[in-house]
């Protein structure tokens, strides 16, 4: 480690002779395999951006040259170069580094890109600001892992084509996100001869490329080359995700990340299925059972689990790349033209097709399911990737059914009633992580919209939970030893409302519990009901606040916001 421990900041690495460079990549790459093998993280991403990383601050004189990484988990080794070196073992744990770039952690950070396609904008932006500040400055993005294939980034190339901005877009062609891209883009990069150059030229930009991604001397000439030139302009960078680490470049989406698992993290519950696990089983039975059922998702087969469907019927799944939009909304055709479609999108990247929820959707009453995985808060990806607050945008939008399981046998009951609902969407809602173990009442009981199901009885209050987080009030319960009821609501859309008048009749104090928000959620749906029916009782909500939860342990999180069993009992001993 002679030359990475001397390199503080990318000052340190322009001081470097070019001769030393790839002795300083080799360093960096044995770095990043044994600090993220060991502590957990981003890992094949990482490593195939190793000569880019140092190439690019290099040439650039950052940070005043801004540089954009997207999707930033392909960003290790540029907080390794820029003063992060001794941290990086910290990474997405709680108080240590971001996962992704992060404008609070590093000036370096010029952009936070946590979702993915956001860089090219930014950066047009930054270099069109340049430009209107009299300064020559060029601004860099970034872009690889699929983020080409969504649409924000075409919007933002068609609009920097027309500009005279100085921006520099470097694509990090590696052929893949975490599972293999799809499209027809995909296909044109790989092209040979000047297809790319085409297109690109085009629509207004200077285009170089191909170009070895990993020969140090291609990649520094051709940056030299694109530094002189001014307006937008592209180089085409080709290069191998999970490079130098032999099992991840043959296992690409299997080595994506790895996890950092504390002794006896798992413990007793490591026998149980992931959400995503019962998800992907139950879809599959249903295309069994139904050959009109459909399966969707942008770009994320295999971590929701929709892979097992997609290797049985790999004609009834569609892989629409990076495109939460286009999903929703191709979504709706299929299911206008005859199929039930079952389309799976993370919580937060849902965020990014709310518009066409609205508008192809519920507007139209078009019967999708849609499936949001990763609700609530996710983990060590932190608050780009927290799914908290889908409960609150999409409860007041007409036409949507509402769900949120506690376990596995409901997220089941759910999709089987859900795929014979034909009168408009139905959104079902649940966490990453495993199922927790619950009482036969709560897993075998039928679901209808609107139905609720008693776990426990109790005179001194109720809990009204919505969600996973039932395992944790059962607990809270039996720790507090009050005499406290527990509902399981299951449905935030429709409530039932005969059912909250018998609670509202028995009880004066009410407690609701749900991962998410407490702004506009189930608490609040809760409190409007009740001022409407002028009930008199306390109301206590047990939810996120309003401020940006930081990135841990799910358990962690859990536990620091007092939505575990710990945090519950205690506001039920406080009542």
């Amino acid at each position: 480690m002679d030359k990475l421990t001397h390199i503080n900041d990318p000052s340190d690495l322009r001081k470097l002779p070019e001769s030393e460079l790839p002795d300083l990549c080799r360093e960096l790459r044995e770095f990043l395999i044994r600090e993220i093998l060991g502590s957990g993280g981003h890992f094949s991403a990482n490593l195939g951006t190793v000569e880019l990383t140092v190439a690019l601050h290099y040439i650039f004189q950052t940070p005043e040259v801004p540089l954009i990484w997207d999707v930033g988990h392909q960003a290790y080794g540029h907080k390794v170069l820029t003063g992060r070196r001794d941290a990086l073992h910290g990474i997405r744990k709680s108080g240590g580094l971001s996962g992704f770039p992060k404008r609070e952690e590093s000036i370096y950070d010029s952009f936070g890109t946590g979702h993915s396609s956001t860089s090219i904008s930014a950066a047009l932006g930054m270099a069109s600001a340049f430009q209107l500040s009299g300064s020559d400055l060029p601004a860099i993005a970034v872009i690889g892992d699929g983020s080409l294939t969504a649409g924000m980034a075409w919007e933002a190339l068609n609009n920097a084509g027309t500009s005279k901005a100085n921006l520099i877009v470097v694509i990090n062609d590696n052929q893949i996100g975490i599972d293999m891209n799809n499209g027809a883009l995909h296909h044109y990069l790989g092209a040979l001869g000047t297809e790319p150059e085409r297109i690109f030229g085009a629509m207004g930009f200077q285009y170089s490329g191909p170009v070895d991604g990993h020969s140090l001397p291609d990649l520094l000439n051709a940056l030299r080359a694109i530094k002189l030139g001014k307006g937008p302009r592209i180089l085409h960078v080709r290069t191998v995700k999970g490079k130098g680490y032999k099992p991840a470049e043959e296992e690409q989406t299997k080595w994506h990340a790895v996890k950092y698992v504390k002794v006896g993290e798992e413990g007793e519950r490591s026998s149980l299925p992931k959400f995503q696990q019962v998800f992907g089983d139950t879809l599959l039975e249903l295309a069994r059972r139904n050959e009109r059922i459909i399966g969707v998702t942008p770009a994320m087969p295999s971590g929701c689990s929709m892979d097992r469907m997609m290797q049985e019927f790999p004609e009834r799944v569609f892989d629409v790349g990076i495109a939460e939009q286009h999903a929703v909304t191709f979504s709706a055709g299929m299911a206008l033209g005859g199929y039930r479609v079952f389309c799976n999108v993370y919580s937060s990247f849902f965020q990014r097709a709310y518009d066409q929820y609205i508008h192809d959707v519920c507007l139209q009453s078009v019967p999708v399911v849609f499936c949001l995985d990763r609700a609530g808060v996710v983990g060590e990806d932190g608050p780009t990737h927290h799914g908290m607050y889908d409960l609150a945008f999409l409860r007041p939008i007409p036409n949507t059914l509402l769900a949120a399981p506690s376990g596995a046998g409901q997220l089941s009951s759910l999709m089987e009633w859900a795929a014979e609902y034909e009168e408009g969407p139905v959104v079902i809602r649940y966490p990453r992580g495993r199922v927790a173990a619950l009482p036969d009442i709560v897993e075998q009981t039928p679901i209808e919209p609107g139905g609720a199901i008693q776990v426990l009885q109790g005179d001194a209050a109720v809990i009204l939970n919505l969600g996973a987080l039932l395992h944790e009030c059962m607990e809270a319960i039996r720790v507090s030893e009050r005499s406290v009821a527990l509902w399981d609501m299951i449905w935030l859309k429709p409530l039932n409302f005969t059912l909250l008048d018998s609670i509202f009749d028995r009880y004066n104090s009410i407690v609701c519990v749900e991962d998410g928000v407490v702004e506009g959620g189930f608490f609040s749906a809760i409190c409007e009901y009740a001022a409407v029916v002028g009930y008199e009782g306390r109301i206590q909500p047990i939810a996120f606040p309003d401020e940006i939860i930081p990135h841990a342990t799910r358990e962690e999180l859990l536990e620091m916001y007092g939505l575990n069993a710990g945090g519950i009992a205690s506001v039920l001993n406080a009542l």
